[in-house]
């Protein structure tokens, strides 16, 4: 019986970590040696915990298109930003400045959304600090 309510408390105790485990630093997946720019047409937002992500279309060169997907803060994150799901609309031309994933695929950690009209929407609580704040 002992040994049983043991391994009990033990695969609760293994399950309550699992969102921890989930969860990354920015280190283990995104270079901050490879800041990149992009500009390209907003196509979905994903608000979701613990990152929310945006979806990117990227015009190239010869004239491809190719999906990126932008991490950004929780969803909590950015409404205390002021960043909610109607700041930017679907459609709406924005750039990026973001740092590329390690892997090398088309997905990057946002810094923060420039819109058309030149204003700025930060997409983590860092990255709307002051530089000497960090």
């Amino acid at each position: 019986m002992r040994a049983k309510l043991v391994t009990l408390l033990g695969a609760g105790l293994m399950l309550a970590a699992l969102p921890l485990w989930a969860h990354h630093a920015f280190s283990s997946e995104f270079d901050i040696n490879r800041p990149l720019t992009l500009k390209g047409t907003f196509t979905k937002w994903e608000m979701i915990n613990p990152h929310s992500w945006f979806h990117i279309d990227v015009k190239n060169p010869d004239g491809t298109v190719t999906e990126w997907m932008i991490e950004g803060g929780s969803p909590n994150t950015l409404i205390r930003l002021g960043v909610t799901k109607y700041t930017v609309k679907v459609g709406t031309e924005l750039t990026i400045e973001a740092y590329q994933a390690k892997e090398g695929t088309n997905k990057a950690v946002g810094r923060n959304f420039v819109l058309p009209d030149g204003s700025r929407l930060f997409l983590s609580e860092s990255s709307a600090l002051p530089e000497n704040k960090k």
